[in-house]
């Protein structure tokens, strides 16, 4: 049925190494000199994999995570390779059974991607920048737009904004920027392994959180409070915001000049944007007017697993910085669904391990069984809704990425949790308390007297930039140590925010 097969590994012979590893069942490996078959089957649902698999006297089985590459070519499909990816160290290539001279050049060392599937956003065909520019000759175009994410001053501010803990209690509790380098790297292996473009996918995850204000949500809560009466306020649309009007680099435009999809992507990663009383679709109502995002629809495949990435990195991480900071135990996670049984099955078969090593290996496991779970879920999707182009995707009607239902109740539990045992905690609570009256305090002063503004973002109030649009974005910018250190200056009762509980 295959013209030929290319194997990845050390010897051919290595799958006797192998199947003295774990896969017992006779099939999995053949070790003839001039065959070798594979065993480990993610893709266990795939037809060309079963053929393979049964051609050759082997059982179908789910996971087996042993360290081997291996490539196949369907008879017809040559130009079309299926990767099938197990994780070995120190792979070399062992030898090719071809038919002709039609085989595709061998990879080597690092595994190669999954082919661009028809359905992912393709950067050769994207739909332009709002100002039109000459294209990179070194990168594509949604490369270009995640290096002028990385170079932009909002990004290098991350560093100093809040995820749930104040900067100051501790150097390992997350902040806004490393969370965003912890979902670009799950958005990334997503994207590849469903044949995405991986680079728009990191765009967005990277730029996702740069609109929040300081002190995480609860800095939000007070600016979207004060900001109630003059358009609201929302991280999301303040992302837009930053990506098209107030990052000031370029000498031809405002922004970063940013491709359609990814745009598309900051605004719509959760969903269509459909209500004109909605504070998000207010704020991108003045941009639609010159480009139109498709407010109605939903974003690209790559956008949703940027979403999806966010939700398997804070829930995942939280637990590790809730732990960390003793605000509930191990214990206290045993009831979770999915997991309490991860903790347990690390402690089961790692006695006596350390706390501090069962909570890294057991979030280590939860991640990557979430992302299977994203995978899984997703190839059901796309094979029943089949797909042909990214604007498919666009109008499914439903999220083609997505948990199972399963898992996606096991989120739901663990973020309840999480809201209760960690958000909600005294020591989190009493900090967001002096944190909203920070943001609160500053508003009234910059909104009641623009003088106090610096005079660079004094100068931005005009017949579209109200004084409350501008006081916001001003604020919206703030690290949290900057937002204390400026409210010390007009308010000596500046809440400590660093007090012991």
């Amino acid at each position: 049925m295959f013209d030929h097969l290319i194997i990845v590994g050390q010897n051919v012979v290595e799958g006797k190494t192998i199947l003295k590893s774990g896969a017992t069942t006779p099939g999995y490996g053949h070790t003839e000199p001039k065959v070798f078959v594979g065993f480990f089957l993610e893709h266990e649902r795939d037809p060309a994999c079963r053929a393979l698999c049964q051609g050759n006297g082997g059982t179908l089985r789910r996971r087996y995570q042993f360290h081997l590459t291996f490539e196949i070519w369907p008879e017809g499909s040559l130009t079309s390779p299926h990767s099938y990816v197990c994780h070995r160290q120190d792979m070399s290539i062992v030898q090719q059974k071809s038919v002709g001279d039609r085989v595709p050049p061998v990879v080597g060392r690092e595994h190669r991607s999954c082919e661009r599937a028809r359905y992912a956003c393709n950067p050769n065909s994207s739909r332009g920048r709002l100002y039109p520019e000459s294209e990179s000759p070194t990168r594509t175009a949604f490369q270009r737009d995640r290096d002028r994410i990385i170079h932009s001053t909002a990004f290098r501010r991350l560093m100093h904004k809040t995820q749930v803990f104040v900067y100051h209690e501790g150097d390992h509790y997350r902040t806004r920027l490393t969370h965003s380098i912890e979902v670009s790297q799950i958005a990334r292996s997503i994207s590849r392994t469903l044949g995405l473009d991986e680079d728009l996918s990191e765009v967005l995850a990277l730029a996702h959180d740069l609109g929040h204000p300081p002190f995480g949500h609860a800095g939000e809560e007070a600016l979207a409070m004060s900001m109630r009466p003059f358009g609201g306020f929302d991280h999301n649309a303040q992302t837009l915001r930053l990506l098209t009007k107030l990052e000031a680099r370029y000498a031809n435009f405002d922004g970063l000049n940013l491709t359609w999809e990814t745009l598309e992507g900051i605004v719509k990663h959760n969903g269509p944007i459909a209500s004109d009383s909605d504070a998000m679709f207010e704020a991108v109502r003045t941009h639609t007017a010159c480009q139109n995002l498709e407010l109605e629809s939903y974003a690209g495949a790559e956008a949703q697993v940027a979403a999806l990435s966010d939700d398997i990195a804070y829930n995942n991480h939280d637990i590790d910085d809730g732990l960390r900071a003793h605000l509930f135990s191990i214990d206290d996670l045993a009831e979770l669904p999915v997991v309490g049984r991860v903790f347990t099955d690390v402690a089961d078969h790692h006695p006596g391990l350390d706390e501090t090593r069962l909570t890294h290996e057991s979030v280590r496991r939860l991640i990557s069984l979430m992302i299977n779970d994203v995978l899984d879920e997703t190839r059901r999707r796309l094979k029943h809704a089949n797909p042909c182009s990214a604007d498919d995707i666009r109008r499914l009607g439903h999220p083609a990425v997505a948990f199972s239902e399963p898992l996606e109740n096991a989120q739901r539990a663990l973020k309840a949790f999480l809201r209760t045992r960690m958000y909600r905690h005294h020591r989190v609570t009493r900090v967001a308390e002096g944190a909203r009256r920070i943001v609160g305090n500053l508003f009234r002063v910059f909104h009641d007297d623009p003088r106090q503004l610096p005079d660079v973002w004094r100068q931005k109030i005009n017949s579209t930039n109200s004084a409350a649009r501008v006081a916001s974005d001003y604020i919206a910018g703030m690290t949290d140590r900057y937002a204390i250190a400026a409210h010390a200056r007009f308010f000596p009762d500046t809440p400590d925010l660093f007090a012991a509980p």
